[in-house]
């Protein structure tokens, strides 16, 4: 099925680029909310350590799901219009999870959390379409920088709300910061309108010759797969590493965290700056080095609060900017394939961190921290070696 010439789009403004980039931060973090609060839910539910992590294992897996079956949507209908009707999605979602009243209702809101917060995106796309090649990796860097921002402050947040008004508050509050983000959104974000006129199964199917036919993307989802592993095998197991004797923490001290990840995400937008002047795949490599450095200092801090803050700000500055690296040079393909592009990468970025997750909650049962560590050496370990392998793909324009 042919794509129509691509339209005249409105510019980038500076405001119009904060305003994404703050929607994407608010979004995203609907999906992590529920990490430092965990240990409460187990509480509630009077339900296991691993059951716990059932909730923060379907969030992502939903997440997945609507990066496939929803977001390539965006290539055939007005973004505006389909990120307004997800937004009732969100807030339902929201307030099912608020209001849960066992086990079985909390892992469905948890996946329609997961499924409805696509919406950063279909903005991330957007942005790379509205500005020139030139300034792409700065662009994505910048609403990036919003996107890691949402998804670290969330945990403080998060574990702040938890600790001192109930998890259940947290989600309250997550439906009406969506309420205000769609009235915001509604006036402010352009009309940008489809470039694919097939039908909904041409436009699936169209996913599998890019897969086919894209090594860069092919590259881009194993690179991307592999370090959101890394980063989820941490933050999903930290609350239950404060919780032990050592550290003696609680929701509000693993939330604590996000603050510090957050000295990351800012160091990832700089690396996005970078990846417009200096050789990306160079810059990756120290990007994925970083990841593998974190995970060792991890492995000697099993009792050390200045070793984790150490190791956080390392592996959320490698995963974040390999991140930006692999979205940087997915956006640089077809520009009328944009979203399909970037659901193809996210749903294989999400299913990584759903992997690294599940891992990590199963050697935490039995190996406790030194088993996580171990997934993640394992999973940055493999990371490095598909990337130096690769390099021929990586460095082909």
């Amino acid at each position: 099925m042919r794509n129509t010439p691509l339209k005249q789009q409105p510019l980038l403004t500076p405001s119009l680029l904060w305003v994404m980039a703050i929607a994407t931060g608010l979004v995203v973090a609907n999906i992590y909310y529920n990490q430092p609060l965990l240990k409460q839910m187990e509480g509630t539910f009077k339900i296991t350590e691993g059951r716990a992590q059932l909730i923060a294992v379907l969030t992502q897996m939903g997440y997945a799901a609507g990066m496939l079956l929803l977001l390539p949507l965006a290539d055939m209908l007005e973004r505006k219009r389909l990120m307004m009707f997800d937004f009732v999605l969100i807030v339902l979602s929201l307030l099912g999870a608020a209001f849960a009243p066992n086990m079985a209702v909390m892992l469905i809101a948890s996946f329609f959390i997961g499924l409805s917060s696509m919406i950063p995106q279909m903005l991330i796309p957007m942005a790379a379409h509205l500005t020139g090649p030139e300034n792409r990796g700065k662009t994505v860097g910048f609403v990036m920088s919003g996107l890691l921002m949402g998804i670290l402050l969330s945990r403080t947040l998060s574990g702040y709300i938890g600790a001192h008004f109930g998890w259940r508050t947290m989600f309250i509050i997550a439906a009406a910061l969506m309420l205000v983000l769609w009235v915001l959104l509604y006036f402010m974000l352009p009309t940008v309108e489809a470039e694919y006129d097939g039908n909904y199964g041409s436009l699936m199917r169209s996913m599998l010759r890019l897969i086919k036919t894209e090594p860069k993307l092919r590259l881009a989802a194993l690179r991307g797969a592999l370090g959101f592993a890394c980063f989820s095998a941490f933050w999903t197991t930290l609350t239950f590493l404060l919780s032990q004797p050592q550290f003696k923490g609680n929701s509000q001290t693993a939330g604590y965290f996000g603050l510090v990840g957050a000295f990351g995400a800012l160091g990832a937008s700089v690396m996005g700056r970078l990846s417009d002047r200096v050789n990306p795949y160079k810059l990756t490599t120290v990007t994925i080095l970083l990841i593998i450095v974190s995970y060792v200092v991890f492995s000697f801090s099993g009792s050390s609060m200045i070793g984790l803050v150490i190791g956080v700000i390392l592996l959320d500055l490698g995963v974040q900017s390999t991140h930006i690296s692999n979205q940087t040079m997915v956006f640089g393909l077809n520009p009328h394939e944009r979203n399909r592009l970037n659901t193809v990468y996210i749903v294989c970025y999400f299913l990584g961190g759903s992997l690294g997750t599940y891992l990590a909650s199963a050697v935490w049962n039995r190996y406790h921290w030194n088993g996580v560590c171990a997934i993640g050496l394992g999973f940055s370990t493999t990371l490095l070696l598909v990337h130096l392998f690769s390099r021929r793909i990586a460095v082909t324009t």
